[in-house]
């Protein structure tokens, strides 16, 4: 390309890579319409909206470079949440695949090594093998006997200590709360983290929706996080807020996991207001989560008598088997999105979210009980549906998160 000669052509020039630059995002958005439809998705308590008073909030964040430690909005929320949690810092990150995997990394020294976790838990099944690539460990994915939760004899069953050559050992033990919507026993996590300590193992919490455990069980997050060395908790889902999530954990702690987040392209430069959004979340928002578990209860009842079996609902989410009146996942997701006013559902997973309507989950009823009357009508009988005990255990572990073959998206 020959060089421009004129300062004319100069300025022609970059006037034109000034129009190729230029970009409109905004052409076509409707917010109210998306509005709407994400009021009536029952896919996942990550699809919340920014309101106009959380965004009018962060408008006003500090806009400092967060990777010289110069937010002050930033580190404003890191001190806070690291408070609320009895932990001495925190570290502001864009999800909680990220954190989870910051905190793992940053507890395992050097390999061999291996993470025990439930074989349902998230950083084993849905992070992209993360700790494998970023942690080169193995993970002990342990079924729980009970169904529900890992015991302290799941732990001792499966935990690898001694100096064997052949295995790898176990230097970290990693929680959920909540999984799949269940809430983990508190006395049988500090009887999992006594025994962790005192073989020096280490504990994480993945605490993506710990929030929930909180407002449905009225206990402080520093009792919940406090049998913890380090813990995942994330701001974009029932919390509500556009993205984020926090790690938090000793000084030493989170200062090396400052430098593994800038190792995994993780550091961000004016994240004040994306912190400010989360700051409003947690205020405001937190609060409403109580009736977002009260609404799945509705949801629950109201499929328990049409005949629905119910395979988990606990908080603020309803895992249902759809089968149980003749109903495949992928027919009632195409139904939902060809009702006039659409519903949004991926499969036997049922989440409300603080957005969620009554109204929605009032027309989903509806339409699985017309649903299942058409199955009765054409000749399908129920049959005994195993049923998640109320009083006394739970059934053995099994895949209740069916997706729907069908993109459901709002």
């Amino acid at each position: 390309m020959s060089p421009v000669s004129t300062l004319t052509d100069l300025e022609a020039a970059r006037a034109k890579v000034a129009s190729e630059v230029s970009v409109d995002v905004l052409k076509g958005v409707d917010v109210p319409k998306s509005k709407i439809a994400l009021s009536r998705s029952f896919n996942s308590d990550t699809i919340t909206y920014p309101t106009d008073e959380m965004m009018a909030y962060a408008s006003e964040a500090s806009r400092g470079d967060d990777v010289y430690q110069a937010d002050q909005s930033t580190l404003a929320l890191e001190a806070h949440v690291a408070k609320i949690t009895g932990k001495e810092a925190g570290l502001f990150c864009a999800s909680g695949t990220m954190t989870n995997q910051l905190g793992i990394r940053t507890h395992l020294l050097s390999p061999p090594h291996s993470v025990l976790c439930d074989a349902r838990a998230h950083v084993h099944r849905n992070e992209a093998g993360g700790i494998a690539h970023h942690s080169q460990a193995t993970t002990l994915p342990v079924i729980p006997e009970n169904g529900h939760h890992l015991t302290l004899k799941d732990v001792k069953a499966a935990v690898i200590l001694g100096d064997n050559v052949h295995v790898a050992p176990t230097r970290l033990i990693s929680l959920e709360n909540t999984l799949n919507g269940t809430i983990f026993p508190q006395d049988e996590i500090v009887a999992i983290s006594e025994y962790a300590h005192s073989v020096g193992i280490k504990m994480h919490l993945d605490g993506a929706r710990i929030w929930n455990v909180a407002a449905e069980t009225g206990t402080s997050l520093h009792v919940l996080c406090d049998p913890f060395d380090s813990v995942s908790l994330c701001l974009s889902k029932g919390i509500g807020a556009p993205i984020g999530s926090i790690l938090v954990g000793s000084h030493e702690f989170i200062a090396r996991a400052r430098w593994f987040r800038k190792m995994f392209g993780g550091g961000w430069r004016q994240s004040g207001h994306m912190a400010a959004a989360a700051a409003y979340a947690l205020t405001h928002n937190f609060p409403l989560l109580a009736a977002t578990h009260t609404l799945a209860r509705k949801l629950e009842a109201g499929l328990r008598d049409i005949g629905v079996g119910i395979l988990i609902s606990e908080t603020n989410m309803v895992f249902f088997d759809a089968p149980s009146v003749g109903i495949a996942y992928d027919e009632l997701t195409k139904r939902a999105a060809s009702l006039p006013a659409p519903l949004y559902v991926g499969g036997s997973r049922l989440v409300i979210h603080y957005q969620t309507s009554e109204k929605a989950v009032d027309d989903l009823l509806d339409l699985v009980q017309v649903m299942a009357e058409e199955k009765r009508k054409e000749g399908f009988v129920p049959g005994q549906v195993e049923q998640q005990p109320v009083d006394t255990g739970y059934p053995k572990l099994k895949e209740v998160f069916l997706r729907s073959g069908v993109k459901s998206t709002a």
